[in-house]
């Protein structure tokens, strides 16, 4: 009778260690998992735009009957890119506003330092309750509900200034000093653009534009010839330029909603209405800034 050996012969299946290879993807899941940031520094981890190709130019029918042509510059929109759209008034530079390192571009080429206040080309007004506080819509106690107003003229000519919700990143309504932390910081203007060409954009994208006029050299001087446009702001760094036409040289009327009345910053394309307030011109630095970047 064979004996029993108190230990496995060679020719047993004893479990051999595994190489030095089976280990690495182990270590490299641990490499990726240690990389990982948390959820608040990926806030606005967005991809950036790397510029393969030359500056791009579309022309396009105004009515939007040939919106097709637009594909391209959605795609590089989505990608971080930065360039310029008709609007219902004067052309825009714009860029997503969710993406931070478009922003920031967007801030140089119109050379828009970081404490300024933008303005976001909304799709509805489901875009208007998600990213800011909303219109006033009264209380009873004498405060007017002009909500239902404010829903007769948009889509059109107008710009709102309301209280920003925490739903827009911060760099699109200013950052970087304590003062605008506690003032500016909170408005962003809003706008409904009434215009075939940019709703066909908008209707195409996941979030609002961020939004700037194309301003000429001189105060209150805007560019409204795309060629123009193109040779001035291409150099700059702009990705792309959709000609819809020459506009007419009328930007939108901005009203602050932020106060306890719709008060008439400055008048532009669109009418002053019964509701609307007009008193002085106003001074102050915010409101500069907000009428400086507004479309």
């Amino acid at each position: 009778m064979a004996m029993r050996l108190p230990f496995p012969s060679t020719h047993s299946r004893i479990p051999t260690l595994p190489s030095f290879a089976s280990f690495t993807p182990r270590r490299r899941n641990v490499a990726m998992a240690s990389a990982k940031r948390s959820p608040k520094r990926l806030k606005y981890s967005t991809p950036r735009f790397t510029k393969e190709g030359e500056f791009v130019s579309i022309e396009v029918d105004p009515s939007g009957a040939d919106s097709w042509k637009l594909e391209p510059v959605i795609e590089l929109l989505k990608q971080g890119a930065v360039g310029v759209i008709p609007t219902d008034t004067v052309y825009a530079i714009v860029c997503d506003c969710k993406n931070h390192s478009a922003v920031e571009r967007l801030r140089r080429i119109k050379k828009i330092e970081s404490s300024k206040p933008l303005s976001i080309l909304c799709r509805s007004l489901r875009d208007i309750d998600a990213y800011t506080m909303g219109f006033p819509r009264g209380d009873g106690h004498g405060h007017a509900n002009v909500f239902r107003a404010v829903k007769q003229c948009l889509p059109g000519p107008y710009t709102f200034i309301l209280t920003a919700s925490k739903e827009l990143p911060k760099q699109c309504v200013g950052y970087g000093t304590t003062s605008v932390k506690y003032a500016s910081r909170k408005n962003v203007g809003v706008r409904i653009s009434d215009d075939a060409v940019c709703q066909a954009i908008l209707q195409a994208m996941d979030a609002p534009l961020i939004c700037t006029s194309v301003k000429g050299p001189k105060e209150n001087e805007w560019m409204i010839d795309p060629t123009i446009i193109g040779d001035t702001y291409g150099p700059e760094g702009l990705d792309f330029l959709v000609d819809g036409g020459v506009r007419v040289a009328e930007p939108s009327t901005i009203v602050d909603m932020t106060g306890p009345y719709p008060k008439v910053i400055r008048e532009g394309k669109g009418p002053i209405l019964p509701w609307m307030v007009v008193e002085e011109e106003d001074e102050s630095s915010l409101r500069q800034d907000l009428i400086a970047s507004e479309t």
